[in-house]
């Protein structure tokens, strides 16, 4: 019997075609337009504050690793996320206005023909990304069920649909996830990174979603769309003898005072844990607090008192009165506010037990913020932003507990990293004031002063301070990629030296040479061979032909051209940066070859050294083609006038200088990277060093072990004062480290065990590891202050 429906499927058809060709009623496809225009402000700050963090992790990552090629593939997609970052944002963009647009669109419903298909097996990558986006989407929902709830039935409304869900819902978290997917897929991404960015991406969304779902509801409530609706948490399924287990035990109607506590109880145990805390602290100090007499104040009228006070405390010009307050005097000049405008004789309005303690709440929150300061809350700027940022947060608190039970409550992350801009960015690169960076942490104050507070108003604020700290930290991380890159090229420099004198040491013992010929292979020709050592590496054919030239000087090998032995010489002079003169005047001197004339042999001036001159008297002929394996100094190119004649220029021996003269000036010469100075000279008293201790040893090799980023401590002996900064890189060859501040910038090089000793003495520290920011080490301190038995007043210990 054909029981298939005739009506039903084809208007449905119709109506997802009329609704996928843009034939929908204008006030439908007004309000469609209103949600996409919201979608559109939301995305851009919200996916550059995403990629902001990305960028972070990664270079956390790279910064932690101690394989190269990790750190390598971490700054890889690094730059694909610079690279890409608009194009990913306007993908995303464009794909969820897509999702509005196609938003009711139903399957036709005719079958397709079965076929058989060839089974295969599951990518892992597939499957690991398809786990993280489902764990990611479940998340987000269960976080935001009762908004996801009421928006999809009233965007069901608009297109005829039942309530939309799962990937029908345009800005629901599985399309979320998928759009990101699909829009981060021309980055090719290594999957590792891919994952780390759908963690940071739930991470940054999470707080934001509300914003978005609350800003559409009220759109379509605003325009009559389901303005009776009361959105519900659905009941989740449960399988098997759990799911009486699962059932309340007393029902909304039957207990409503236990119905309210049971929504109420996850969000509010924060809060009250911390009030009960405050409430045994104060008995044991002063026994049971009296009821205060008198009205007490509404939300509304403590919002007026505290708006009040804060605009009062805005027009104060004197800084010291912006300071942090304690909980006594906002307790009193809140009072103040409350009772200015009362008739004489009237009572005193007074503040709830929940308004009196959250206000001292707050005040101690933000003494332990002060405490944690590197510089223990001593600085007058610091304490000033602290200050302005007090009577805000106070206002937010009081109209939203979320405040306290909520991490990831945009007031909350946004008053954490203006605490690490305070602690860690304030202070300028030569210790001074970074004057800039305190004007835009003042004018994210002052938004807070002049607007209401608002979830949205500090998610905003949040992404703006976290654009400023990912400016500073680009630019640190590319200045201490500088200085690391730099202190890499010296190492390998000093140890290109070391080998080259090893060798020049090796043939001098051979022969013997004096005078001008002994000066220029012990400095200048030393640094020939480094420099080509360094180049182009000791198997090289360059770095051979340099060894030659050597045997020829000294005699040891024969030589068939005199005229391109120097020109050699006065190359490999060049390349180290020795002018063209000076280097035709030494070549001079040691082979003394004129420019041969036509059918003339070369000559060899009388003041030629000896083994010089020995060679090439005896013309010997030799298998080695020297004109074939001459070097080929492409990455030092030579100047123009010794580029422009292969053939030296015959200089008048009245005018050259002596070689006496000669040799002088190459000793006074500055050898190959002496520039550094103290880093070059450095390595060659690590010998008159003495050997480390018991204790330093197993410092040393504890060091050795440690990654890059690790944080320091150091006490300066003679004032007391202390410094952090961070080892930036250490050679294991060497042992030679580098520190940095916090900005990047080079702070230190030292010996792993110059710090192994000063660790023991007691002068350097190492840092362990912060796992928490500096907003939740002042919650745990508050936490433990509360829980710190109090101390009785005066009278009662006597």
């Amino acid at each position: 019997m054909d029981v298939e429906p005739k009506v039903h499927p084809s208007a449905a058809r119709d109506r997802a075609y009329r609704a996928s060709h843009g034939d929908r009623p204008v006030r439908v496809r007004r309000l469609i337009d209103a949600a996409c225009t919201l979608c559109d402000h939301w995305v851009e700050p919200t996916l550059r504050l995403c990629l902001d963090r990305f960028d972070k992790r990664l270079y956390e990552l790279a910064e932690k690793s101690r394989n190269h090629l990790e750190q390598q593939r971490c700054f890889d997609s690094r730059n694909l996320i610079q690279q890409g970052r608009d194009g990913l944002i306007q993908s995303f963009a464009a794909r969820l206005r897509d999702s509005f647009e196609q938003m009711g669109d139903i399957d036709d419903g005719e079958e397709q023909p079965l076929s058989l298909q060839s089974l295969t097996l599951l990518d892992r990558t597939e499957h690991e990304l398809n786990a993280a986006l489902d764990k990611l989407a479940a998340r987000t929902e269960a976080h935001n069920g009762a908004l996801l709830s009421e928006l999809s039935y009233r965007l069901a409304v608009l297109v005829g649909t039942p309530p939309l869900e799962g990937m029908d819902l345009p800005p629901g978290p599985q399309n979320m996830a998928r759009i990101l997917r699909a829009a981060s897929e021309p980055l090719n991404l290594p999957i590792e990174h891919r994952l780390i960015l759908l963690q940071v991406f739930e991470g940054s969304v999470g707080g934001a979603l509300v914003s978005l779902y609350e800003g559409i509801n009220a759109k379509l409530l605003g325009d009559g769309i389901l303005p009776q609706l009361r959105p519900f948490a659905a009941a989740r399924p449960t399988h098997g003898p759990a799911q009486q287990n699962m059932q309340p035990t007393a029902t909304p109607a039957t207990n409503p005072a236990a119905g309210n506590n049971a929504e109420r109880s996850e969000p509010i145990a924060v809060l009250e844990t911390l009030r009960d805390l405050l409430s045994r602290q104060r008995v044991a100090a002063a026994g049971p607090v009296p009821s205060a007499s008198g009205r007490t104040a509404s939300q509304e009228e403590l919002q007026v008192a505290l708006s009040a006070l804060q605009q009062h405390m805005v027009q104060v010009t004197d800084h010291t009165s912006r300071e942090l307050r304690s909980a006594q005097r906002l307790h009193e000049e809140l009072l103040l506010q409350l009772n200015a405008g009362l008739p004489p004789g009237a009572p005193g309005m007074q503040l709830t037990a929940e308004q009196g303690d959250t206000v001292e709440l707050v005040a101690m929150l933000f003494e332990q913020l002060a405490t944690q300061l590197h510089q223990g809350g001593d600085g007058s700027d610091a304490r000033q932003l602290l200050g302005n940022l007090q009577l805000p947060m106070l206002r937010m608190a009081v109209s939203d507990r979320d405040f306290f039970n909520q991490r990831e409550h945009p007031a909350r992350q946004m008053l954490g990293k203006l605490a690490e801009a305070i602690d860690n960015w304030l202070d300028g690169p030569d210790g001074e004031t970074d004057h800039q960076l305190l004007g835009k942490l003042s004018h994210l104050v002052e938004r807070t002063q002049q607007e209401p507070p608002t979830a949205g108003l500090y998610t905003s604020l949040l992404a703006d301070i976290e654009y400023h700290l990912a400016q500073l930290s680009r630019k640190a991380q590319a200045a201490e990629r500088r200085h690391v890159e730099a202190m890499q090229g010296r190492e390998r420099l000093e140890q290109a030296r070391r080998r080259a004198d090893e060798l020049m040491s090796e043939r001098l013992k051979a022969a013997s040479p004096r005078g001008l010929l002994r000066t220029l292979l012990e400095r200048a020709w030393t640094d020939v061979l480094a420099l080509n050592l360094l180049r182009h590496g000791e198997d090289s054919d360059g770095f051979r032909q340099q060894l030659r030239i050597t045997d020829q000087l000294l005699g040891q090998f024969p030589v068939n051209d005199a005229v391109l032995l120097r020109h050699e010489v006065e190359t490999g002079l060049q390349q180290i940066g020795m002018n063209s003169e000076e280097a035709e005047q030494v070549a001079q001197r040691l082979i003394g070859v004129e420019a041969p004339q036509a059918s003339e042999p070369a000559s060899v001036s009388a003041e030629a050294p000896a083994p010089v001159a020995a060679s090439l008297a005896t013309v010997t002929p030799i298998n080695i083609d020297l004109a074939a394996h001459a070097p080929q100094p492409a990455e030092t190119p030579l100047p123009a006038v010794a580029a422009a004649k292969p053939t030296p220029a015959p200089v008048r021996t009245a005018e050259a200088p002596s070689a006496t003269d000669l040799a002088i000036r190459l000793k006074q010469r500055q050898r190959l990277g002496e520039q550094r100075g103290q880093e070059a000279a450095h390595p060659t008293h690590a010998a008159v060093v003495p050997p480390l201790g018991l204790r330093e040893a197993r410092i040393h090799n504890r060091l050795r072990q440690l990654p890059f980023g690790s944080w320091f401590e150091f006490t300066d002996p003679a004032t007391g004062e202390t410094i952090q900064r961070k080892l930036a890189w250490f050679s294991p060859v060497s042992g030679n480290s580098l520190f940095v501040n916090r900005r990047g910038q080079r702070s230190d090089v030292m010996n792993l065990q110059e710090l192994a000793r000063a660790i023991a003495n007691g002068r350097v520290r190492e840092l362990p590891p912060q796992n928490e920011n500096m907003l939740d080490r002042a919650w745990h301190a508050l936490t433990t202050s509360l829980l710190r038995p109090a101390s009785p007043l005066p009278e009662a210990r006597s």
